[in-house]
């Protein structure tokens, strides 16, 4: 009988130290398992190898499981590591899917996204200079700015980020415009 079969026997019969050394003898192998079963997803997959043989292997060793958790031999025990990790996979697309996770929507590249200051970047390295002129004198102004510009934050969103109020944001926001255009105007009249 091999030392895998041994382990496995006893970690079914509730033995919890024979499923904790059961894991570095059969680690390599269900991490194999892991990444073929991985590389037929699709990009952006955020479940790497490691954690789907970690959470199959807690669901393989889990010694509540009853009769559910009877391996024959080692090639049983890895039959039942692939169902596992399959089941996982499933009922991780199942959630991405989902409405309420956002399974309606349409992921998009960062890096596809085109800043308007892109297209002019002059006016882009004016507002930087402008906007250190500013952060000197009014630094509480200028991260409200570095929140709604670079950020992308709502007013509202970038006030509670701020922990100030949606109307002090609104007062610094149309304050901060009025000063970066000001002196990104003269700078460039310069």
């Amino acid at each position: 009988m091999s030392e895998i079969t041994r382990l496995l026997q006893a970690a079914e019969s509730g033995d919890q130290k024979a499923a904790e050394d059961l894991l570095p003898l059969v680690y390599q192998e269900l991490r194999r398992l892991a990444k073929a079963r991985l590389s037929h997803e699709k990009p952006g997959q955020t479940l790497q190898a490691t954690d789907l043989v970690h959470e199959a292997y807690q669901r393989l060793v889990d010694v509540t499981g009853g009769d559910d958790a009877k391996w024959n031999s080692v090639g049983h025990f890895f039959a039942a590591a692939a169902e596992a990790m399959r089941r996982i996979l499933i009922d991780r697309a199942r959630a991405k899917a989902a409405v309420k996770r956002g399974g309606d929507r349409q992921r998009i590249e960062f890096d596809a996204i085109e800043h308007p200051a892109a297209k002019r970047p002059e006016r882009l390295l004016q507002l930087d200079e402008a906007l250190v002129k500013l952060e000197q004198s009014d630094p509480q102004k200028a991260q409200l700015v570095k929140l709604r510009f670079y950020a992308g934050l709502t007013g509202e969103q970038a006030a509670q980020a701020m922990g100030i109020s949606s109307a002090t944001s609104d007062r610094h926001w149309a304050y901060a415009r009025a000063w970066l255009k000001t002196a990104m105007d003269s700078e460039e009249a310069d």
